[in-house]
């Protein structure tokens, strides 16, 4: 693993698990806090939490066209294919036109983290895959000569290509 990814990987990690610590010392507090919403990690069921810090380990993996293997390489479905596989033990189909297929349609406004997001990149629909994260990131591995990062869907590109989002682990 570089010292870049571990770096990434360790910054990742603790942003998501320091958002929970106001909420620790909110239970210790007699008064109420203004704020009682749950912390961003808070707000994820344990399988979603599994999806995002797997899909987080892999972030700097290089792009690899039809790559299935964090060692030699992922594509976009491969990526989404090893992380569902790896943190819930599902087995995703290969490509992405056919994991547009698996679990419920939902609309854009009833993401939650862990759902699949869907863009067409290649000019023809669900061609490009990734893990939503929440607050409208997701998880992907973009194209070759490219590593797998997280990425703004409200980025002109991604809206104009958006396709959909599918919910294949309920929660």
């Amino acid at each position: 693993m570089t010292s870049n990814k571990f770096i990434t990987i360790l910054l990742s990690t603790a942003a998501i698990a320091l958002s929970g610590v106001g909420a620790a010392q909110a239970t210790e507090q007699p008064q109420k806090l203004i704020n009682d919403e749950p912390s961003l990690f808070e707000r994820y069921t344990s399988s979603a939490q599994d999806l995002i810090l797997k899909g987080l380990e892999l972030v700097g993996i290089n792009y690899r066209y039809g790559g299935t293997d964090a060692d030699t390489g992922l594509d976009c479905s491969g990526f989404v294919q090893l992380v569902f596989k790896d943190a819930v033990g599902l087995l995703l189909p290969r490509t992405a036109r056919e994991q547009s297929e698996m679990g419920n349609v939902i609309d854009k406004k009833e993401l939650k983290a862990g759902d699949l997001v869907f863009f067409n990149t290649m000019r023809r629909t669900f061609s490009h895959v990734g893990i939503y994260l929440g607050d409208n990131r997701f998880l992907h591995a973009p194209r070759t000569g490219s590593e797998i990062r997280v990425e703004d869907m409200s980025q002109g590109y991604w809206v104009k290509r958006y396709n959909g989002a599918r919910r294949v682990v309920e929660r």
